[in-house]
Parts: C-alpha cells; structure tokens; sequence
C-alpha cells in the first residue's frame, strides 16, 4: 500500500524556492545589508589630483572637501576674468560721468542733441561690456570652485580608488590611466536589507510585518526588523520577488554587503 501523505507541519518545513524555506509555520529568506543612499564621488572636469583628504573608514559631512584637482589654469582665468570686470567698472564710470555732463551741457545750450545721443550710448555699450565682464568673472569662478571635490552627503567612506597625481576625469577616457571617481560614499543610516521571497509564498508578505534578521556573521544576535514594501516586479528566470526590510535600530555590526537571514512573523490575528 501507498505510504500515507505527510502532515501539514512536515510540509511547512521544506525547502521553498528562491532560497528560503518555511519553518515552524513562519517564512524565512536571506539576502543582503544594502544602502538605499551611496555615491561613487567624482569630479565634474578633468584634472590632475592634487591631494585626497579622506581614507576608507573616515566620517565625513556634506560639503566636506574630499579632494582637489590641480587648479593652476582655473586660477588663471578666474584673474584674468576678474581683470576684466574691474576694467568694465572704470569705463562704465567713464562713461556716466561723459553722459551726466553732457545732459548737464544739453540742458545749457552747449550740446546737441546728437552729442548727448551719442554719450547715452556710449554709456549703454560700457554697461552691457560691464555686465558680460561680470558674468565671465563669476563662471571663471565657478568653474574654479569644480576643482575641489566635495562629499554630496554626510556618510562614510567605504572605498578610496584614487590617488595623488592620477587624472581624473567624468567620463572614461585614456583606458586605464585615467580615473572616473576618486572614492564610493555610504550613508550609513540608509541600510536596509533586501531578499528574493519565492513566488508561492510572497502573498504571506505584507507591508509593516515583523522581521526577525539575523546576519550570518553574528548568528547569535536577533535584530527586529519590518518589511518596508514589496517591489511590484517578479524576476521571471528564479521566480521570486524582492522585498525590502528596514531596521528598527540600526547597529554599527551591520554593514552593507553583509549576508544576512530573515524570518517573517505571522501577523496577529
């Protein structure tokens, strides 16, 4: 005769696909610590590094200076630039001075019109001259402020993949001798955890449950968690949908990349 079926707790138990398993009645998965907010921090121009302030591992704050580009030219032209305004202001003085006097003179008899015309464009050309000159100044200056680096936001320094005297540049260029970012960023209160639940049990998934996680480097320490959402997409070759978890308190153990299990609590009846 047939063997008989096995009772529910024993099915409860089995393997379920997308690497988790239903044990004791409650879903359990794994996945990764990943950070919602990182960068790989970059230059906007391509310049030779003149230094880098920061190491892996160092706390930095937003608007900290990271590392500076070699700035010689840019502080050329932000002179020259400024040279310029300076000019444009004393002809535009000149100017005013030639127009106000000549009104004066008009209004006496002893300039035409045509005198006064002419001053009053004189005086209109030194402004807009003026106001370019200005303008040019402050994008010299701007683009000077592009050769400091600074950090986009408070984080932590996890991987420093320039050095002094290498050129870098915004886009890839010059194969390997030419660098794209100068080190990678992480807010460390963004961390989160993200699992592949299988198809067949993600309808025992909900937005707000409990979690249960624990990562593989410290099996002895529970951190209480709750599902954040679901993504509404499926991953058709493994049949699974990720879930993202948060933390209820985060913990300096955790760290992203770190392998981690998690345990989804029946919700209360």
């Amino acid at each position: 005769p047939a063997p008989p079926a096995p009772p529910p707790a024993a099915l409860e138990t089995a393997q379920a696909g997308g690497g988790q398993a239903v044990a004791s009645g409650s879903l359990v998965a794994s996945g990764y610590v990943v950070a919602r907010r990182q960068a790989t921090v970059a230059a906007e121009v391509t310049g030779r590094l003149l230094e880098v302030r920061v190491e892996e591992g160092q706390q930095v704050r937003r608007g900290q200076i990271l590392a500076v580009l070699e700035p010689t030219l840019a502080r050329a032209d932000v002179a020259s630039a400024r040279a310029r305004a300076a000019s444009g202001d004393a002809d535009l003085a000149e100017a005013r001075r030639v127009m106000e006097r000549t009104r004066v003179l008009s209004e006496q008899g002893f300039a035409s019109n045509a005198a006064l015309t002419a001053a009053q464009s004189r005086y209109d050309q030194a402004l807009a001259q003026r106001n370019a000159a200005r303008s040019d100044a402050q994008r010299a200056s701007a683009q000077l402020s592009r050769y400091e680096i600074r950090a986009p936001f408070e984080g932590v320094v996890v991987n420093k993949s320039a050095q002094p005297g290498e050129i870098i540049s915004p886009v890839s260029a010059g194969g390997g001798f030419t660098r794209t970012g100068v080190c990678t960023i992480v807010d460390m209160s963004s961390l989160e955890v993200e699992v592949d639940v299988s198809e067949a049990y993600i309808a025992r998934v909900s937005e707000g449950q409990r979690v249960e996680a624990v990562l593989d480097a410290y099996p002895d320490v529970t951190f209480p968690a709750r599902v954040i959402a679901t993504i509404p997409s499926a991953d058709r070759s493994r049949a699974t949908v990720r879930v993202r978890i948060g933390f209820d308190e985060l913990d300096p153990r955790i760290l992203p990349e770190m392998a981690i299990s998690v345990r989804f609590l029946d919700s209360p009846a």
